[in-house]
């Protein structure tokens, strides 16, 4: 009797947590939430003065007396309290004002991660008001997000490349064969592009120019019609702001060792696949899920490199948490096969 109460007064909720940006997925609404995983703080009090977006329009930008924090840092918790606010931001935001009962939780974390920092997320989701936590790894929810038929025998193979990190996994029968995490992802993108510009033309950007820049010109394939795009910074020898136009082929150039990580990491889980694997992926090749999976030609790198066709899902950006939605559909076999 008290589960049937808790199913119709609770409000279940899936949460990427990811590094980048959290997403919310409601039972019954879907994705009701997308905001950058952003929290802005008074710096002597630590009191928190705003979430999500409009922490976002702060980073780079706040006075001495108030700090833009990213609590995520790589796919885990950085810092602990932080972390906590936010989750209650989302979980309260999610929370229909008629439920009586506090949520679960199915929240989505990186594959690599110890079992140390996977309790740190569920210890930080109750005390931000969950009533109870399931953790998936990404890359299964990811799957599941997509509509892959994970459940068949036949191999399935997802990239899933976020904010901290990019997340590979074979998959058969609602289980992983073999994965891999490296922490490597959009937020080392952006951080190779600020280096270059620093490196190449003494030119100083911040996140979110060096964001701007992977949005508009990012490559990881030569383009049929290479893109320019005009940039602001400050001139890191003069100190004074300076403005000049970079094409995309410079900056495709200037990722290639993070492209090579995350070819080399697909390689490594093609090479430790099972054989009779293999022939299914043959088949039905690579699917690319996550922000990442939207840098332009990047499936191209791959099946190029790998041999094997590759696919940008539908709708990368919410694949992990249409995925933990899809959980959610049938949390008591999740609940009991994570027993």
């Amino acid at each position: 009797m008290a589960n049937v109460l808790n199913r119709i007064w609770s409000n279940d909720i899936g949460i990427d947590l990811g590094t980048a940006n959290t997403l919310v997925f409601s039972k019954g609404r879907g994705v009701i939430s997308s905001e950058p995983s952003v929290v802005a703080v008074y710096t002597r009090s630590k009191k928190v003065m705003a979430v999500g977006n409009d922490a976002k329009a702060m980073l780079g930008r706040t006075p001495g007396n108030i700090t833009a924090i990213r609590p995520m840092k790589d796919g885990v918790i950085a810092d602990f309290e932080i972390t906590e606010t936010m989750l209650r931001y989302f979980i309260d935001k999610a929370s229909s004002a008629m439920r009586l009962v506090a949520p679960r939780v199915v929240i989505a974390v990186p594959s690599g991660i110890t079992e140390v920092e996977k309790r740190a997320v569920k210890e930080s989701a109750i005390r931000a008001g969950a009533r109870s936590v399931l953790t998936v790894d990404e890359p299964l929810a990811a799957a599941i997000g997509v509509g892959l038929p994970i459940g068949e025998p036949a191999a399935t193979m997802i990239v899933d490349i976020g904010g901290g990190t990019t997340e590979v996994a074979v998959i058969s029968l609602s289980g992983v064969v073999y994965s891999k995490s490296i922490r490597v992802g959009g937020d080392e993108i952006d951080d190779a592009i600020i280096q270059y510009m620093k490196k190449a033309y003494n030119l100083m950007i911040g996140e979110r120019t060096a964001e701007e820049i992977k949005i508009r010109i990012g490559s990881a394939f030569a383009l049929d019609e290479e893109l320019s795009l005009e940039v602001k910074g400050r001139d890191s020898v003069a100190g004074l702001p300076k403005t000049l136009t970079i094409t995309s082929q410079e900056i495709r150039e200037a990722l290639g060792e993070t492209f090579k990580a995350i070819v080399d990491v697909v390689r490594e889980v093609l090479e430790n696949c099972p054989p009779e694997h293999s022939s299914d992926l043959m088949d039905r090749g690579i699917v690319l899920a996550g922000g990442g999976a939207l840098i332009r030609g990047l499936n191209r790198l791959l099946s190029e490199e790998t041999g094997l066709p590759c696919f940008v899902a539908d709708d990368p950006l919410n694949a992990v948490a249409n995925g933990t939605g899809g959980i959610l559909e049938d949390m008591d076999k999740w609940l009991k096969e994570n027993d």
